[in-house]
């Protein structure tokens, strides 16, 4: 696998990413998650023209697993992160969360953080593993709080969800 940036022809793809890699959800009782729409491609543009959007390819160059971040409150922050089912399980999105940090790094930032579902075994126990450390309410930045109103504006507060922050 390669990790590069993304090209704006590509967007689409990683709208059928994301539809493909939320069916899990549906494994594990979470169906509202698993038919929850991807971001809109303006919204993908978005983090394209900013520079905070990487996929990886195999050798015909075609996606299989994408990241786009944001900056929050002097950090980088990962919006998304998925991995087609097909590709799953061979250290892509770890990788991936290795690019972001690389290029947070040489822009001088202090750390990456994400939010996620605890009990969902691909997201917080995943995440721990991959350096991020859960953070309590004390830990949390206002641009962090923010995002956790609008997640539990969206329902995504039906399952217990944590910020985590990894240090670099």
């Amino acid at each position: 696998m390669h990790i590069r940036a993304v090209r704006l022809d590509e967007l689409p793809r990683l709208q059928d990413i994301e539809r493909a890699a939320g069916h899990c959800f549906r494994d594990i009782g979470m169906p509202e998650i698993a038919d929850d729409e991807p971001l809109p491609l303006g919204e993908l543009a978005r983090h394209h023209h900013a520079g905070l959007a990487w996929v990886a390819v195999g050798d015909a160059d075609i996606p299989v697993a994408y990241l786009i971040a944001d900056r929050v409150d002097g950090n980088l922050h990962v919006e998304q992160v998925s991995v087609h089912p097909d590709s799953s399980r061979r250290g892509i999105g770890r990788s991936l969360l290795e690019r972001m940090a690389d290029h947070a790094t040489s822009e001088g930032v202090p750390a990456l953080t994400l939010t996620t579902f605890i009990e969902v075994p691909w997201n917080a126990p995943y995440y721990a593993r991959c350096g991020f450390q859960l953070l309590d309410d004390s830990g949390l930045t206002p641009g962090l709080r923010k995002i956790r109103e609008r997640e539990a504006a969206h329902g995504l507060d039906r399952w217990p969800r944590a910020c985590m922050r990894q240090a670099l």
